[in-house]
């Protein structure tokens, strides 16, 4: 049973304090030249999206660096290339258009972070300039931004995420085909089942 459970913002502030002017002034509310380069720098991000009832998703996007596409000071399209056709972040933006985004670049520690509102578009012309391996993505997600700022690097040095000396041997790190494998529960769909379909998809149907 959990005991002591902060429930007020004043017991949080009463502990951790508040934040210095720094902070409180680094939130912009459009994509400056530094916003822009830090973007086109990125390969991968992170959407945090949640449905009309709160219910939350996390959800990681990647390809070449510079493949968001900045249509100005304030929107960006995100493409979206072939995946599992759960649709998490999709579906929860037609509920609920809020969102978060927080873009990585390797070896780097500070990340950008960006709030705003979304919508699932289809505009060819748009899309068409995201084209990658001669396929154009059938939809984008267009951000009206309405915040951003740098992160700090705090949580990835104590993680120490870019040390390569403080990676796990591989052979000790999970497997993803046998996770899932033990969790779909499927008669005749092991390990060994699962590994080849995934190869087969990483293989033919990234794009």
């Amino acid at each position: 049973m959990v005991q002591d459970e902060i429930k007020t913002e004043e017991e949080l502030r009463e502990l951790l304090g508040f934040p210095s002017e720094t902070v409180k002034r680094k939130a912009i509310d459009h994509l400056d030249r530094h916003c822009r380069h830090f973007i086109s720098k990125s390969p991968f991000l992170i959407i945090a999206t949640a449905d009309r009832n709160g219910y939350c998703d996390s959800s990681p996007r990647g390809d070449a660096a510079g493949f968001v596409h900045v249509l100005s000071n304030d929107e960006l399209v995100i493409p979206e290339r072939p995946g599992n056709k759960r649709m998490d972040s999709l579906r929860n933006i037609l509920d609920n258009p809020k969102l978060g985004l927080l873009f990585m670049i390797p070896g780097m520690n500070e990340t950008l972070r960006i709030n705003g509102q979304a919508k699932v578009i289809r505009d060819n012309e748009i899309l068409t300039k995201m084209k990658a391996h001669d396929r154009i993505p059938l939809l984008g997600i267009r951000v009206k931004v309405e915040e951003c700022y740098i992160h700090c690097a705090k949580s990835l040095i104590r993680s120490q995420l870019w040390d390569t000396a403080s990676w796990p041997e591989k052979e000790t790190l999970p497997s993803g085909p046998q996770i899932l494998a033990d969790h779909i529960k499927m008669p005749g769909v092991g390990e060994k089942e699962i590994a080849h379909a995934l190869e087969e998809s990483y293989s033919k149907r990234l794009y």
